[in-house]
C-alpha cells in the first residue's frame, strides 16, 4: 500500500462551518480512519495548512489538534508547489478574488457556495477553471444527509408516480445578539458583507430540487428583514441590512412546483430544522437532515374536514418510517472522499463551479423577483 500525502491549504477554518465541518468532521476524520483507501494501492492522506487572518485562532486550532501548518499568506501558500488543493469557506464577499488566485496558480478548487457574489463572476471562475484545466468542486452538503439520501431513493425507486409538489420548510430562532448571542455570525445581516439568507439559502434549494426533482425553470420569491436590528459579537447595536427571511414559489421542470420558506426568524414547530414534503399521485414523504416518513396511497386514509369536533386522527402515526438500509457518513466528509477521488482516481464528479453558478443564479433571480414583484424564469446556463 503507498502513501500519497495531499496538502489541502484550508481558508477559513475558524469559522463554525469551516472548523466543525470541513476541518474536524471531514479532514481530521479521514485521517482518524487512516487515510482515503481508493483502491489501487494508493491511500490519500490529507495534509492541511490552516489559512485566515487571524494567527492566534490558527494556532490554537492546529495545536488543539495536533497540526503544526498555519499561515496568513494566502498568496505564499498559493506559491507553493507541493499543496495541491486549495479550500475556501471565507465569508462570501472574499470568495471569489481568493478562488480566482488559486486558480491562476494552479490548484485544484473545492469552495463553500455561493462561490461569488453575482452570476457573471460565478461564470467566470468556472471558466477559468476550465481553462487552467484544474479540478473543481462545490459543496452540496444537503443531498448526501441520510433523510435526503432517502428520499431520493424513494424518487429513484418511482414511490411517488408523478411527483405534483415539494413543500420546504427551513429555519429557526437567531438571537438578536442583545439579551442573548446570536448563534450565526454578524455578517449574515449585512448585505454590504454579503449576507442575506436568499443568498445564503436559495444556492441550497437549487442543488436540492435539481438533483431530486428537476431542473428550476422559474422564481417567485419575497425577501424580508423580519429583524431590522441586531447586536454584534462585541455587543454594539447595529442595522441589518440584508433580508433574514424568504419565500419562494419555484417552477420545476416537468412540471412539479416547489414552495419553500427560509427564516431566521422563526420558532421551530417541526422535527428537524429543515423538512420537505414531496406529494405525489401515488404517495407522498416527508424528509428532514437525518429521518424520511412515506405514507403509499394504498395506505392513505380518508380525512373529512369537521370544525365542529376535535380531530379524532393523530396524523403523524399515519406514516411510515424509511429504513435506512445502508450506513450513513457525514454528509461533508461523503462530498470531500468523493471530491478527492475525483481529482486523484478521475472518478467521475459533477457538482463543479457551474453547478455553483446554479444556485447563484437561482439566489440573483430570487431577489430580483421580490425587488420587482414577479415571477422571473430561470434560463439554462453553459460556459
Amino acid at each position: 500500500m503507498t502513501r500519497k500525502t495531499v496538502r489541502i491549504a484550508m481558508n477559513g477554518v475558524t469559522g463554525r462551518m469551516g472548523y466543525r465541518q470541513h476541518l474536524v468532521r471531514s479532514i481530521l476524520a479521514l485521517r482518524e480512519q487512516g487515510g482515503l483507501d481508493l483502491g489501487d494501492g494508493t491511500v490519500l492522506w490529507p495534509e492541511p495548512i490552516l489559512l485566515g487572518r487571524r494567527e492566534h485562532a490558527l494556532r490554537e486550532i492546529a495545536e488543539r489538534h495536533g497540526l503544526d501548518q498555519v499561515s496568513t499568506d494566502v498568496d505564499a501558500v498559493l506559491a507553493d508547489p507541493t499543496v495541491d488543493i486549495y479550500f475556501d469557506s471565507q465569508v462570501t464577499s472574499a470568495r471569489e478574488e481568493a478562488l480566482k488566485k488559486a486558480i491562476a496558480a494552479g490548484k485544484h478548487i473545492y469552495t463553500e457556495k455561493p462561490t461569488a457574489t453575482g452570476l457573471d463572476g460565478a461564470l467566470a471562475l468556472a471558466r477559468l477553471a476550465r481553462d487552467k484545466g484544474v479540478r473543481h468542486g462545490v459543496v452540496q452538503d444537503k443531498i448526501f444527509l441520510p433523510g435526503l439520501l432517502k428520499l431520493k431513493r424513494l424518487v429513484d425507486g418511482g414511490f411517488f408516480g408523478r411527483i405534483l409538489s415539494v413543500r420546504g420548510e427551513f429555519g429557526y430562532w437567531v438571537f438578536e445578539g442583545d439579551w442573548q448571542p446570536a448563534q450565526r455570525p454578524s455578517w449574515n445581516y449585512r448585505a454590504e458583507d454579503g449576507g442575506g439568507i436568499v443568498v445564503d439559502m436559495f444556492p441550497h434549494w437549487e442543488y436540492v430540487l435539481h438533483e431530486l426533482f428537476g431542473r428550476v425553470k422559474s422564481v417567485q420569491a419575497l425577501a424580508t428583514t423580519h429583524i431590522p436590528q441586531r447586536w454584534d459579537e462585541n455587543g454594539k447595536p447595529y442595522d441589518a441590512t440584508a433580508d433574514d427571511a424568504a419565500y419562494g414559489i419555484f417552477e420545476l421542470e416537468g412540471g412539479a412546483v416547489a414552495q419553500i420558506n427560509s427564516s431566521w426568524a422563526v420558532r421551530v414547530h417541526r422535527d428537524e430544522l429543515v423538512e420537505f414534503q414531496v406529494d405525489g399521485t401515488e404517495g407522498s414523504a416527508v424528509a428532514g437532515l437525518r429521518t424520511c416518513r412515506a405514507q403509499h396511497r394504498s395506505a392513505t386514509p380518508k380525512p373529512v374536514w369537521n370544525p365542529d369536533i376535535p380531530a379524532t386522527e393523530v396524523f403523524r402515526d399515519q406514516w411510515q418510517e424509511v429504513p435506512d438500509n445502508a450506513e450513513f457518513d457525514n454528509g461533508f466528509k461523503a462530498q470531500w472522499e468523493l471530491f478527492l477521488r475525483h481529482v486523484y482516481a478521475d472518478a467521475p464528479y459533477h457538482w463543479d463551479l457551474l453547478a455553483g453558478a446554479r444556485g447563484v443564479q437561482l439566489a440573483e433571480l430570487g431577489l430580483r423577483s421580490s425587488a420587482e414583484g414577479r415571477r422571473i424564469d430561470v434560463p439554462e446556463i453553459s460556459l
